[in-house]
């Protein structure tokens, strides 16, 4: 699209609500840097995570495919072969990283998914700057190290996420602050009861505007590093070259946790009763699919090709579009059939336009009993095992009035295309869909002669598994294994290797667990 691409910043909150910024409205949040964020860019009000908690979501965003398409909980085994933005971006000329939360497969060391560098950080709950200090400033690192080539990144914080618990220096800025629960929305009078239940029951010396003011301040923390890393980019003088975006992976937690009720067990409830994130009037949160649990604040900036000062209030959009999109800014071609994508290029939106993507919006996590919901239009269906639930967002974005029973038409429509979805999913999430009795065939590629120019000693080495195949179409793993450990878990990964013979075995997994395994010989010489 471009003759020359944008750096990419990608900035994911973690269990931040849709209403917990000062530009969103939340009514006490001192957000500065990320409030001037947006009006420096664009910001939408029907933006969508694929997930309601942290791996499902998360894949959405690095696939551009919903969590259930892969039939396997990612965290635990990875994307398989499917093509990851970051890989994608690598492949073309971009140096890639990944700062803060994974929870994206079980390797997570440098080359995975196509990123050079990777480090989840160290979190220190004490540092008066925020738990998320670290992340920020070994971001930054990595954009001052590559500031004269393209670059991504993933900055994925820990901030909201539970333990709520910062340093005191940070509380007592907002030590003159007002709590009046009658500030807020409906929806999150059910969150303030649950907080005092346990301050109650617990007979804990914090009331609730106290845990208010622990809350704003993780918030603030955030804030901080967000303005940290803006000033950086002006600094460098790559403000106009970089397009930053800013979301959440799902909606805030329950300050009883998995907010199916009050747990007996319930672990450190003088900090659980601190998870007081605002959904902005919107009903639920985490662990659940109404919208306070998938809608989420999402903001762009890129000066001069992105509208300033704009509210976008008619797109809707998700997080399975992330991928398509930015390849398109990146002037990358994707062929969304055989990458096998959910999500729709939909550039021209962030650049301005303000149609809404043309396909329906799912949510269900890659487990059979899990939640189930749409979004088509205007209507929101949730699939509560048989029974339905229905809301016309347009007329009733808070979803307080159920409709399945008045418009059972549109019931039936809906429920019908889900039923059309479902049917594109493996059959069944632990051996999929099994019609051949013949195993997979593992095909490792061609070896390989590398020269090392690197004084450092070790080179980046390109494998290949896209020869691999299953009669069923369907692998469902890839593991690089270099003498019996596990080095990379992806179709086309980069890993970093030493001057010497190098002898890799790549072992394929198919749905029904069957295995096949190849050898490629790696020689890196100097």
């Amino acid at each position: 699209m471009h003759a020359k691409p944008p750096n990419i910043v990608m900035i994911l909150a973690d269990d931040l609500g849709y209403g917990d910024l000062g530009i969103y409205r939340h009514p006490y949040a001192r957000t500065p840097s990320i409030n001037r964020l947006a009006r420096q860019g664009t910001r939408f009000t029907q933006f969508y995570v694929t997930g309601v908690s942290c791996s499902p979501s998360r894949t959405g965003f690095m696939t551009g495919r919903y969590p259930a398409s892969f039939g396997q909980l990612t965290k635990n085994r990875g994307f398989d072969d499917s093509a990851t933005v970051t890989e994608l971006l690598a492949r073309n000329g971009y140096r890639t990283g990944h700062f803060g939360k994974w929870h994206i497969g079980p390797v997570d060391r440098d080359g995975t998914y196509g990123i050079f560098e990777i480090e989840k950080g160290t979190v220190r709950r004490n540092d008066p700057a925020g738990r998320d200090a670290d992340i920020f400033a070994a971001a930054i690192e990595f954009i001052e190290n590559n500031k004269d080539a393209p670059f991504y990144v993933n900055i994925w914080g820990h901030i909201t996420h539970n333990p709520i618990d910062p340093p005191a220096a940070l509380v007592e800025s907002f030590r003159e602050f007002d709590f009046n629960r009658g500030d807020f929305g409906f929806w999150a009078q059910e969150k303030f009861d649950k907080s005092q239940f346990l301050i109650d029951k617990y007979r804990l010396q914090d009331d609730l505007a106290m845990a208010m003011r622990k809350y704003l301040s993780e918030i603030w923390a955030l804030d901080l590093q967000v303005g940290l890393l803006l000033e950086k980019l002006d600094e460098l003088g790559l403000r106009g070259r970089t397009l930053v975006v800013f979301a959440s992976d799902q909606g805030p937690a329950s300050p009883f946790g998995g907010d199916k009720g009050y747990n007996r067990n319930i672990k450190i409830p003088d900090i659980r009763k601190n998870n007081l994130g605002y959904s902005g009037g919107l009903r639920g949160g985490k662990h659940n699919e109404y919208e306070g649990g998938v809608r989420s604040p999402f903001i762009i900036r890129w000066p001069g090709k992105v509208p300033a000062k704009r509210i976008n209030r008619s797109s809707v959009i998700s997080a399975v579009d992330v991928l398509p999109t930015i390849c398109a800014i990146a002037g990358i071609d994707v062929d969304p059939v055989a990458e096998r994508l959910d999500g729709e290029d939909v550039s021209d939106i962030w650049l301005g336009s303000d149609r809404r993507r043309s396909g329906s919006i799912f949510w269900k996590k890659a487990t059979n009993n899990s939640g189930l919901a749409m979004r088509s239009g205007d209507w929101k269906i949730l699939d509560r095992g048989g029974r339905y639930e229905l809301y016309n967002l347009a007329d009733d974005p808070f979803e307080r009035n159920d409709l399945a029973g008045s418009r059972q038409d549109v019931v039936d429509r809906l429920s019908l295309e889900i039923s059309s979805w479902l049917a594109t999913l493996p059959e069944s999430h632990a051996t999929g869909r099994v019609k051949s009795p013949e195993s997979p065939v593992a095909d490792a590629g061609p070896d390989q002669t590398i020269i090392n120019d690197d004084e450092r000693g070790k080179v980046w080495v390109k494998l290949d598994a896209s020869g691999s195949r299953d009669p069923d179409g369907f692998l469902s793993g890839y593991v690089w294994l270099l003498d019996g450990e596990q080095i990379a878990v992806s179709q086309s990964p980069f890993v970093r290797l030493p001057p010497g013979e190098h002898r890799i075995t790549l072992r394929v997994t198919d749905y029904a667990n069957r295995t096949a395994t190849d050898q490629v010989l790696v020689s890196v010489v100097r």
